[in-house]
Protein backbone atom coordinates (compact mmCIF):
# COMPACT_ATOMS: atom_id res chain seq x y z
CA UNK A 1 0.00 0.00 0.00
CA UNK A 2 0.99 3.72 -1.08
CA UNK A 3 3.37 5.35 1.86
CA UNK A 4 1.63 8.89 2.99
CA UNK A 5 4.21 11.21 4.61
CA UNK A 6 4.05 13.98 7.22
CA UNK A 7 6.22 16.85 6.98
CA UNK A 8 6.32 19.32 9.93
CA UNK A 9 8.47 21.22 11.92
CA UNK A 10 7.80 19.79 15.31
CA UNK A 11 5.34 18.27 17.51
CA UNK A 12 4.65 21.26 19.51
CA UNK A 13 0.58 21.11 21.07
CA UNK A 14 -0.91 23.56 18.34
CA UNK A 15 -3.79 23.33 16.09
CA UNK A 16 -2.02 22.39 13.56
CA UNK A 17 -0.08 19.86 14.56
CA UNK A 18 -2.95 18.11 16.53
CA UNK A 19 -4.76 18.05 13.21
CA UNK A 20 -2.19 16.01 11.43
CA UNK A 21 -2.00 13.74 14.08
CA UNK A 22 -5.61 12.92 14.02
CA UNK A 23 -5.15 12.73 10.03
CA UNK A 24 -1.94 10.07 11.25
CA UNK A 25 -4.25 7.86 13.10
CA UNK A 26 -7.20 7.62 10.40
CA UNK A 27 -4.38 6.55 7.56
CA UNK A 28 -2.82 4.45 10.03
CA UNK A 29 -6.22 2.63 10.97
CA UNK A 30 -6.86 2.12 7.12
CA UNK A 31 -3.78 0.20 6.87
CA UNK A 32 -1.37 2.53 5.06
CA UNK A 33 2.46 2.90 5.89
CA UNK A 34 2.79 6.48 8.04
CA UNK A 35 6.48 8.36 8.54
CA UNK A 36 6.23 11.54 10.31
CA UNK A 37 8.65 13.89 9.30
CA UNK A 38 9.74 16.02 11.39
CA UNK A 39 12.68 19.27 11.15
CA UNK A 40 13.02 18.61 14.55
CA UNK A 41 11.83 15.99 16.82
CA UNK A 42 10.78 17.94 19.55
CA UNK A 43 7.17 19.00 20.90
CA UNK A 44 4.22 17.77 23.68
CA UNK A 45 2.69 15.60 20.94
CA UNK A 46 5.40 13.41 20.73
CA UNK A 47 3.95 10.73 23.12
CA UNK A 48 0.53 11.08 21.22
CA UNK A 49 1.85 9.58 18.01
CA UNK A 50 0.11 6.17 16.59
CA UNK A 51 2.02 2.96 17.37
CA UNK A 52 3.28 2.00 14.39
CA UNK A 53 4.00 5.55 12.91
CA UNK A 54 7.61 5.69 11.98
CA UNK A 55 9.23 9.13 12.96
CA UNK A 56 11.97 10.80 10.66
CA UNK A 57 13.93 13.40 12.26
CA UNK A 58 15.90 15.24 9.94
CA UNK A 59 17.73 17.15 13.05
CA UNK A 60 17.15 21.12 11.75
CA UNK A 61 17.62 23.34 13.84
CA UNK A 62 15.09 25.68 11.85
CA UNK A 63 12.35 24.53 9.21
CA UNK A 64 14.56 26.13 6.57
CA UNK A 65 17.81 23.99 7.34
CA UNK A 66 15.62 20.77 6.64
CA UNK A 67 15.28 21.29 3.22
CA UNK A 68 18.45 18.91 2.05
CA UNK A 69 17.41 16.42 4.71
CA UNK A 70 14.13 16.29 3.53
CA UNK A 71 15.37 16.11 -0.40
CA UNK A 72 17.79 13.08 0.84
CA UNK A 73 14.37 11.53 2.65
CA UNK A 74 12.54 11.66 -0.34
CA UNK A 75 15.25 10.18 -2.27
CA UNK A 76 15.98 7.49 -0.22
CA UNK A 77 11.69 6.47 0.60
CA UNK A 78 9.91 7.74 -2.24
CA UNK A 79 6.29 8.16 -0.77
CA UNK A 80 4.52 8.25 -2.41
CA UNK A 81 2.40 11.56 -0.95
CA UNK A 82 3.78 14.19 1.55
CA UNK A 83 1.37 15.75 3.36
CA UNK A 84 3.06 19.28 4.95
CA UNK A 85 1.90 21.93 7.18
CA UNK A 86 2.00 25.13 7.93
CA UNK A 87 3.09 27.15 6.21
CA UNK A 88 7.23 27.68 6.06
CA UNK A 89 6.82 24.06 5.96
CA UNK A 90 4.44 23.88 2.61
CA UNK A 91 7.51 25.64 0.44
CA UNK A 92 10.55 23.84 2.02
CA UNK A 93 8.03 20.51 0.96
CA UNK A 94 7.36 22.06 -2.35
CA UNK A 95 11.30 22.92 -3.00
CA UNK A 96 12.37 19.58 -1.34
CA UNK A 97 10.34 17.67 -4.28
CA UNK A 98 12.05 19.88 -6.96
CA UNK A 99 15.56 19.20 -6.48
CA UNK A 100 14.91 15.44 -4.96
CA UNK A 101 13.28 15.31 -8.61
CA UNK A 102 10.62 12.20 -7.39
CA UNK A 103 7.37 11.22 -8.33
CA UNK A 104 5.99 11.95 -4.51
CA UNK A 105 2.95 13.88 -4.79
CA UNK A 106 2.78 17.06 -2.74
CA UNK A 107 0.00 18.40 -0.30
CA UNK A 108 0.52 21.55 0.99
CA UNK A 109 -2.07 22.83 3.67
CA UNK A 110 -3.05 26.01 5.09
CA UNK A 111 -4.85 26.51 8.64
CA UNK A 112 -4.77 30.13 8.93
CA UNK A 113 -5.83 33.67 7.56
CA UNK A 114 -2.57 33.82 5.27
CA UNK A 115 -3.34 37.78 4.59
CA UNK A 116 -3.31 39.03 8.74
CA UNK A 117 -0.71 36.21 9.80
CA UNK A 118 1.56 37.94 7.11
CA UNK A 119 0.70 41.51 8.13
CA UNK A 120 0.91 40.43 11.79
CA UNK A 121 4.38 38.43 11.56
CA UNK A 122 8.12 40.67 12.59
CA UNK A 123 9.58 38.32 10.39
CA UNK A 124 10.42 38.89 6.91
CA UNK A 125 10.55 35.24 5.66
CA UNK A 126 6.99 34.83 6.72
CA UNK A 127 5.78 38.33 4.98
CA UNK A 128 7.28 37.41 1.75
CA UNK A 129 5.38 33.09 2.06
CA UNK A 130 2.40 34.57 -0.09
CA UNK A 131 4.75 35.42 -3.10
CA UNK A 132 7.26 33.08 -2.82
CA UNK A 133 3.42 30.49 -3.09
CA UNK A 134 2.49 32.21 -5.53
CA UNK A 135 5.45 31.90 -7.56
CA UNK A 136 6.01 27.93 -6.60
CA UNK A 137 2.60 26.91 -5.96
CA UNK A 138 2.55 25.06 -9.45
CA UNK A 139 5.20 22.45 -8.59
CA UNK A 140 2.83 21.12 -5.54
CA UNK A 141 0.02 19.17 -6.26
CA UNK A 142 -2.79 19.79 -4.30
CA UNK A 143 -3.67 23.14 -2.32
CA UNK A 144 -5.53 21.97 0.87
CA UNK A 145 -7.25 25.00 3.45
CA UNK A 146 -9.10 24.00 6.51
CA UNK A 147 -12.02 26.65 5.62
CA UNK A 148 -13.59 28.22 3.11
CA UNK A 149 -12.82 31.01 4.63
CA UNK A 150 -9.35 30.32 4.35
CA UNK A 151 -9.81 29.03 0.93
CA UNK A 152 -10.99 32.52 0.23
CA UNK A 153 -8.27 34.44 1.93
CA UNK A 154 -5.13 32.28 0.20
CA UNK A 155 -6.52 32.44 -3.14
CA UNK A 156 -6.56 36.80 -2.59
CA UNK A 157 -3.38 36.98 -0.67
CA UNK A 158 -1.20 34.75 -3.08
CA UNK A 159 -3.37 35.21 -5.90
CA UNK A 160 -4.03 31.84 -6.72
CA UNK A 161 -7.11 30.39 -8.45
CA UNK A 162 -10.07 29.68 -5.89
CA UNK A 163 -10.75 26.56 -8.23
CA UNK A 164 -7.05 25.26 -7.38
CA UNK A 165 -7.44 25.50 -3.13
CA UNK A 166 -9.50 22.52 -1.77
CA UNK A 167 -11.60 22.54 1.46
CA UNK A 168 -11.14 19.60 3.94
CA UNK A 169 -12.46 20.44 7.13
CA UNK A 170 -9.80 20.11 10.15
CA UNK A 171 -10.50 15.83 11.37
CA UNK A 172 -11.45 18.08 14.99
CA UNK A 173 -13.50 15.24 16.68
CA UNK A 174 -11.17 11.80 17.14
CA UNK A 175 -13.18 8.45 17.35
CA UNK A 176 -12.70 8.02 21.38
CA UNK A 177 -13.38 11.70 22.05
CA UNK A 178 -16.15 10.08 24.56
CA UNK A 179 -13.61 7.82 26.35
CA UNK A 180 -11.09 11.04 27.27
CA UNK A 181 -14.03 13.56 27.69
CA UNK A 182 -14.86 10.82 30.69
CA UNK A 183 -11.41 10.57 32.41
CA UNK A 184 -11.41 11.53 35.63
CA UNK A 185 -10.71 15.76 36.75
CA UNK A 186 -9.04 16.79 39.80
CA UNK A 187 -9.93 20.21 40.18
CA UNK A 188 -11.89 21.89 42.75
CA UNK A 189 -13.98 24.52 40.83
CA UNK A 190 -15.48 21.51 38.80
CA UNK A 191 -17.05 19.58 41.91
CA UNK A 192 -21.01 20.22 42.63
CA UNK A 193 -22.01 23.12 43.79
CA UNK A 194 -19.33 25.35 42.67
CA UNK A 195 -19.86 28.26 40.33
CA UNK A 196 -20.05 28.26 36.87
CA UNK A 197 -16.87 27.55 35.06
CA UNK A 198 -15.98 29.43 31.82
CA UNK A 199 -13.57 27.63 29.47
CA UNK A 200 -11.17 29.05 27.39
CA UNK A 201 -8.19 26.46 25.37
CA UNK A 202 -5.51 27.92 23.28
CA UNK A 203 -1.68 28.95 23.14
CA UNK A 204 -1.26 32.75 25.05
CA UNK A 205 -1.02 34.60 21.96
CA UNK A 206 -1.82 37.96 20.61
CA UNK A 207 -4.15 36.11 18.20
CA UNK A 208 -6.21 34.43 20.65
CA UNK A 209 -7.32 38.24 22.45
CA UNK A 210 -7.05 36.72 26.22
CA UNK A 211 -7.49 40.50 27.60
CA UNK A 212 -10.88 40.69 26.01
CA UNK A 213 -12.00 37.90 27.44
CA UNK A 214 -10.45 38.92 30.83
CA UNK A 215 -12.16 42.05 30.59
CA UNK A 216 -15.72 40.09 29.68
CA UNK A 217 -15.38 37.96 32.88
CA UNK A 218 -14.70 41.07 35.11
CA UNK A 219 -18.25 42.75 33.19
CA UNK A 220 -20.28 39.46 33.92
CA UNK A 221 -18.84 39.31 37.32
CA UNK A 222 -20.26 42.49 38.65
CA UNK A 223 -23.82 40.98 38.35
CA UNK A 224 -22.91 36.83 38.45
CA UNK A 225 -19.99 34.96 39.90
CA UNK A 226 -18.27 33.10 37.26
CA UNK A 227 -14.94 31.62 37.13
CA UNK A 228 -12.19 31.34 34.30
CA UNK A 229 -9.65 28.21 33.61
CA UNK A 230 -7.69 28.62 30.41
CA UNK A 231 -5.95 25.70 29.29
CA UNK A 232 -2.29 26.44 27.05
CA UNK A 233 1.33 28.13 27.41
CA UNK A 234 2.70 31.51 25.72
CA UNK A 235 4.27 34.16 26.16
CA UNK A 236 2.07 36.36 27.57
CA UNK A 237 1.23 34.36 30.76
CA UNK A 238 2.80 37.03 32.93
CA UNK A 239 0.97 39.85 30.94
CA UNK A 240 -2.02 38.35 31.33
CA UNK A 241 -1.78 37.58 34.78
CA UNK A 242 -0.83 40.88 35.54
CA UNK A 243 -4.02 41.99 33.52
CA UNK A 244 -6.07 39.44 35.82
CA UNK A 245 -4.68 41.06 39.26
CA UNK A 246 -6.16 44.53 37.81
CA UNK A 247 -9.23 43.94 37.08
CA UNK A 248 -9.66 42.11 40.31
CA UNK A 249 -10.70 38.53 39.48
CA UNK A 250 -7.17 36.71 39.34
CA UNK A 251 -8.56 34.70 42.21
CA UNK A 252 -11.05 33.24 39.94
CA UNK A 253 -9.08 32.62 37.24
CA UNK A 254 -6.67 29.77 36.87
CA UNK A 255 -4.14 29.78 33.60
CA UNK A 256 -3.53 26.10 33.82
CA UNK A 257 -1.16 25.47 31.09
CA UNK A 258 -0.83 22.88 28.43
CA UNK A 259 -3.30 20.04 28.83
CA UNK A 260 -2.98 16.95 26.44
CA UNK A 261 -6.47 15.96 27.40
CA UNK A 262 -8.62 19.09 27.19
CA UNK A 263 -11.76 17.20 26.25
CA UNK A 264 -12.65 16.74 30.11
CA UNK A 265 -12.66 20.13 30.68
CA UNK A 266 -14.59 20.91 27.82
CA UNK A 267 -17.43 18.11 28.87
CA UNK A 268 -17.83 19.70 32.34
CA UNK A 269 -17.68 23.47 31.54
CA UNK A 270 -20.86 25.56 31.90
CA UNK A 271 -19.43 27.91 28.68
CA UNK A 272 -16.28 27.33 26.39
CA UNK A 273 -15.38 30.54 25.07
CA UNK A 274 -12.94 31.75 21.82
CA UNK A 275 -12.26 35.16 22.18
CA UNK A 276 -9.81 35.27 18.95
CA UNK A 277 -8.75 37.41 16.75
CA UNK A 278 -8.52 35.30 13.66
CA UNK A 279 -8.34 31.31 13.56
CA UNK A 280 -8.19 29.27 10.11
CA UNK A 281 -11.02 26.87 11.94
CA UNK A 282 -10.72 26.66 15.19
CA UNK A 283 -10.39 22.97 16.52
CA UNK A 284 -10.95 23.56 19.65
CA UNK A 285 -15.31 24.82 18.92
CA UNK A 286 -15.56 21.57 17.02
CA UNK A 287 -13.74 19.67 19.82
CA UNK A 288 -16.05 21.69 22.22
CA UNK A 289 -19.11 21.17 20.16
CA UNK A 290 -18.52 17.54 20.42
CA UNK A 291 -18.01 17.13 24.09
CA UNK A 292 -21.40 18.76 24.11
CA UNK A 293 -20.30 22.39 25.62
CA UNK A 294 -22.15 25.67 25.17
CA UNK A 295 -20.26 27.86 22.51
CA UNK A 296 -19.37 31.62 22.88
CA UNK A 297 -17.20 33.00 20.19
CA UNK A 298 -16.26 35.78 18.12
CA UNK A 299 -16.60 35.83 14.26
CA UNK A 300 -13.34 36.09 13.32
CA UNK A 301 -11.99 35.40 10.17
CA UNK A 302 -12.47 32.05 9.51
CA UNK A 303 -13.81 29.47 10.82
CA UNK A 304 -16.41 29.38 13.94
CA UNK A 305 -19.11 31.02 11.74
CA UNK A 306 -18.59 27.92 9.52
CA UNK A 307 -18.19 25.47 12.14
CA UNK A 308 -20.99 27.25 14.16
CA UNK A 309 -23.56 27.41 11.32
CA UNK A 310 -23.70 31.96 11.72
CA UNK A 311 -25.25 30.91 15.17
CA UNK A 312 -27.15 28.15 14.86
CA UNK A 313 -25.56 25.69 17.00
CA UNK A 314 -23.41 29.16 19.11
CA UNK A 315 -23.26 32.56 19.77
CA UNK A 316 -21.04 34.51 17.73
CA UNK A 317 -19.92 38.39 18.75
CA UNK A 318 -17.99 41.15 17.61
CA UNK A 319 -14.13 40.48 17.65
CA UNK A 320 -12.58 42.59 20.87
CA UNK A 321 -15.92 43.46 22.09
CA UNK A 322 -15.95 42.43 25.61
CA UNK A 323 -19.43 43.82 26.36
CA UNK A 324 -20.88 41.55 23.50
CA UNK A 325 -18.79 38.56 25.16
CA UNK A 326 -19.90 39.02 28.55
CA UNK A 327 -23.57 39.24 27.30
CA UNK A 328 -23.31 36.18 24.91
CA UNK A 329 -21.63 34.24 27.72
CA UNK A 330 -24.48 34.63 30.10
CA UNK A 331 -27.04 34.07 27.60
CA UNK A 332 -25.25 30.75 27.19
CA UNK A 333 -25.61 30.13 30.83
CA UNK A 334 -29.34 31.44 31.06
CA UNK A 335 -30.74 29.46 27.65
CA UNK A 336 -28.50 26.26 27.15
CA UNK A 337 -28.72 24.94 23.79
CA UNK A 338 -29.14 21.17 23.13
CA UNK A 339 -26.72 19.23 23.49
CA UNK A 340 -27.54 16.40 21.12
CA UNK A 341 -27.88 18.62 18.52
CA UNK A 342 -24.57 19.97 19.42
CA UNK A 343 -22.58 16.76 19.27
CA UNK A 344 -24.44 15.71 16.18
CA UNK A 345 -22.72 19.24 14.34
CA UNK A 346 -19.44 18.02 15.63
CA UNK A 347 -19.82 14.49 13.73
CA UNK A 348 -19.17 16.78 10.16
CA UNK A 349 -15.67 17.60 11.74
CA UNK A 350 -15.09 13.57 12.65
CA UNK A 351 -11.54 12.46 11.55
CA UNK A 352 -13.21 9.76 9.33
CA UNK A 353 -15.07 12.32 7.36
CA UNK A 354 -11.35 14.00 7.35
CA UNK A 355 -9.35 11.46 6.08
CA UNK A 356 -12.01 10.44 3.32
CA UNK A 357 -11.45 13.88 2.07
CA UNK A 358 -7.50 13.80 2.00
CA UNK A 359 -8.49 9.79 0.51
CA UNK A 360 -10.67 11.89 -2.24
CA UNK A 361 -8.33 14.10 -3.33
CA UNK A 362 -5.28 11.96 -3.27
CA UNK A 363 -7.28 9.70 -5.89
CA UNK A 364 -6.58 6.57 -2.98
CA UNK A 365 -10.70 6.08 -2.94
Amino acid sequence: MDKIAFFLPNLAGGGAERVCLNLVKGFVQRGFEVDIVLANSTGELLKEISVGVNIVDLQASRVFSALFPLVNYLRHECPAFLIAAPDHANLIAVWAKMLAGVETSVVITTHNQTSIVTYKTPKMQEKLYPYLLMLFQSHADHIVAVSEGVADDLARTAHIQRSRILVVYNPAVPSNLSDLASQQLIHPWFTEGQLPVILAVGRLTSQKDYPTLLRAIALLRLHRPVRLVVLGEGNLLAELNTLSAQLGIDADVDFRGYDSNPYRYMARCSVFVLSSAWEGFSVVIAEALACGAQIVSTDCPSGPAEILENGKYGHLVPVGDGPALAKAIEEALDHPMDIESLKTRAAVFSVDTAVEGYLNLMGLK
